[in-house]
């Protein structure tokens, strides 16, 4: 077998997609071991107005898992999904190739059934995970749900969370409240909806207090009279590396479904990286972070208001406690440093050999 397909790492996506970034790139950055990495095409989504733009290069992306999967790697990590056109035949194939595989997911790709495009009602991501989650050797979830739910599937379950690098994230240095206040939320355009669900409270915090809301990596307007006192930051590592933590207050809101109880908290966690004090949902992986963090939640409109607003009445000193607290948790307990020696014995990197 060629050295360069001892170990291979599969993920839809790039490195400027979060998930990919996040759950493969950043580990693989911290280890000896080389890996030949597939990215797919390379992209930071998959969406089909995107992939259509590429069409050679979807085909080459395809003969590509072709030639991984006949070169019989020593040890596959797959990350969500080999391709957005599959509808599990790559993921069955690339998997049964492996002397090792391990497959990798950090959302309720078990309960994404396929609803929206047609594309997405064509490859739906439910099928494909559970066949990756029952062929693989060992699968490695987000968070305690999506284990639990591996688990009946699987015999050999890994719990690993979505990690932060707090190198990658200037702290908060200073708790004095900006004028105007300044809440902030960071993710990609299709979760900003999500600040719609608690739109009321954000009017009513904006009305009492003048507060304004910076969004770090959408650039479009979609938020309707939200979009009054919102500030824009597209997403670049250097944009998320500074712009958290010229926040006061960071939101992570969620909607109550099911894929939400799937979600690992991640925002939070960037939150507490920064040293910045957030309030969020309750749901899933949410409610254990935000124990952990010591950070208020909230479930209702009334709660938010509430929550928000008594920690912009608070003095800068309960602020700084509850930023500092959080920035430290998140080092002893979500950091790469952290779970690296977790991660490398779930590969059992130093077993495959050629």
């Amino acid at each position: 077998m060629d050295r360069h397909l001892d170990r291979c790492a599969i993920t839809p996506y790039g490195r400027g997609a979060g998930s990919s970034r996040v759950r493969v790139f950043q580990w693989l950055d911290r280890i000896g071991a080389d890996f030949t990495v597939g990215s797919y095409l390379s992209l930071p989504d998959a969406a089909p107005r995107r992939l259509l733009r590429h069409p050679a290069a979807l085909l080459r992306a395809e003969l590509r898992l072709g030639a991984i999967a006949r070169g019989r790697p020593g040890l596959l990590l797959l990350h969500r999904e080999a391709s957005p056109l599959s509808r599990g035949w790559w993921e069955r194939r690339l998997l049964s190739s492996a002397r090792f595989a391990v497959y990798d997911f950090d959302d309720a790709l078990q309960w994404d059934t396929g609803g929206g495009g047609l594309a997405r009602r064509l490859a739906p991501k439910a099928a494909k995970a559970e066949l990756a989650v029952r062929r693989a050797d060992r699968v490695i979830a987000g968070n305690a749900v999506l284990a639990d739910w591996a688990s009946l599937r699987q015999r050999d379950v890994v719990v690993i969370p979505s990690c932060v690098a707090l190198e990658d994230y200037v702290p908060k240095t200073s708790y004095a409240l900006r004028d105007p206040p300044r809440l902030g939320w960071i993710g990609s355009p299709g979760n900003e909806a999500c600040l719609l669900l608690i739109a009321g409270a954000l009017e009513e915090i904006h009305r009492r207090t003048g507060a304004r809301l910076t969004l770090v990596g959408t650039t479009t307007p979609s938020l309707g009279a939200l979009e009054t006192f919102v500030d824009r930051i597209p997403w670049s590592p250097e944009g998320q590396r500074t712009a958290l933590a010229g926040m006061d207050i960071g939101l992570m809101p969620l909607k109550t479904d099911a894929y939400s109880f799937g979600k690992c908290g991640y925002k939070l966690l960037q939150y507490a990286a920064a040293g910045v004090p957030a309030v969020a949902s309750p749901l899933g992986g949410n409610a254990e972070i935000l124990r952990a963090l010591g950070l208020p939640a909230a479930t209702s409109e009334d709660d938010w208001t509430g929550a928000v607003l008594d920690l912009i009445g608070a003095p800068a000193a309960e602020r700084e406690w509850l930023g500092r607290g959080a920035r430290e948790t998140a080092a002893r307990r979500y950091s790469y440093d952290a779970w690296l020696p977790t991660w490398a014995a779930a590969l059992e990197l130093g077993r495959v050999t050629s």
